[in-house]
């Protein structure tokens, strides 16, 4: 057409459409590139899973990019691997003792009432122990025996294999508050909270968390009856201990006792008639933890207690107790004076020694 020529050095109009479009598509391509790169390199594992509901997720090829958890172990790691190997950390450590578990075993024995050797309430305590432990996984017995016409009754928890190791707290309560400020009330019972409840409370938690298969050692829990009658109508302490390493058939590699270790005020020293080795070994293992200052690697008292049957032995026997406890066998050894974190660092000890232990 005359006058609507175009001057020979300027493009014809469809390669510069060409050119504009192959511009574009570059354009796109880079940044549909960087968009799905970037979230899975800039966002922390921590938070790549659980993305929250106002985040866009581009769809462009991050479904490609990010294998799901459930991917095959072949697969180089990735953000979602991470959390998914955090999840399987969280799942094991929720196998670590629990204190506030170990203080709902301190309520529910409580609940039952005074718990005296041959009452009503004290065969049921021991009714709820072996309901437990078997729930637990554990192969329980009971040794039944009646000692000046009052029927007694040890349970005796056993998992693991290998070199046994026996770890004990007494269930009774004792029927008279003798040691109560108030002269009236020394008739009365106790509900024994701490003296009882504690011990029996860590060993439940014990028969909760321990793996059977991974242990290098049997482990015997052994719940003994008729400890705390001692001195009232003529009984002696540690009926039902003494009654348990008499009918040994094997030799324990360590006898390990629990007793009145709940006080939220805990300071739980060496005790006088106890193995020092051992007593030191169980004590380093708390300094590792960081008890160290509730359990406390100094000699101060010397009890005569559940672990003195097996001292007599010849086995290696350590009580591990808090003494300093104010309210010992008076009417107010209640579950308000027990710490869960106080059963918490005794339980921890414990199982990372047996866990540990060789």
């Amino acid at each position: 057409m005359p006058g609507s020529r175009m001057p020979r050095h300027q493009p014809y109009p469809v390669v510069r459409l060409i050119v504009i479009a192959l511009a574009a598509i570059a354009v796109a391509a880079v940044l549909a590139w960087s968009a799905g790169t970037v979230p899975s390199t800039a966002t922390p594992a921590s938070t790549a899973a659980p993305a929250s509901p106002s985040v866009t997720v581009p769809a462009s090829s991050t479904a490609m990019r990010l294998p799901a958890a459930t991917s095959s172990p072949t697969v180089a790691p990735s953000p979602a691997q991470t959390v998914s190997s955090q999840a399987v950390i969280t799942a094991q450590t929720a196998l670590r003792f629990n204190g506030r578990r170990a203080y709902q075993f301190v309520l529910d024995q409580e609940a039952l009432g005074i718990r005296p050797t041959g009452s009503d309430a004290g065969w049921k305590t021991g009714d709820y122990i072996i309901s437990q432990m078997e729930g637990f996984g554990w192969e329980v017995s009971t040794q039944e025996f009646l000692y000046l016409g009052v029927r007694v009754r040890n349970v005796i928890g056993k998992g693991g294999a290998g070199p046994f190791i026996l770890l004990g707290a007494h269930y009774d309560t004792r029927p008279a508050a003798d040691q109560d400020p108030d002269p009236a009330r020394r008739s009365e019972p106790i509900l024994g909270a701490n003296d009882g409840g504690s011990g029996v409370a860590v060993l439940l938690e014990l028969a909760r968390v321990l793996k059977h298969d991974t242990l290098k050692h049997e482990v015997w829990l052994a719940f003994f009856d008729a400890e705390d009658r001692g001195r009232l109508d003529g009984w002696p302490f540690s009926v039902g201990a003494r009654e348990t390493a008499r009918r040994l058939t094997l030799r324990p590699q360590a006898m390990v006792l629990v007793d009145m270790v709940g006080d939220a005020d805990q300071n739980i020293y060496y005790e006088g008639n106890s193995h020092p080795r051992l007593a030191a070994e169980i004590w380093a293992v708390a300094g590792e933890l960081g008890y160290g200052d509730t359990i406390i690697p100094q000699l101060k008292h010397t009890i005569t207690d559940d672990h003195i049957p097996f001292v007599e032995m010849g086995i290696p026997a350590v009580d591990i107790i808090d003494f300093d406890y104010p309210y010992w066998h008076t009417t107010r050894d209640t579950s308000d004076k027990v710490s869960a974190d106080s059963l918490e660092r005794v339980g921890r000890t414990l199982q990372t020694w047996l866990e540990e232990k060789e």
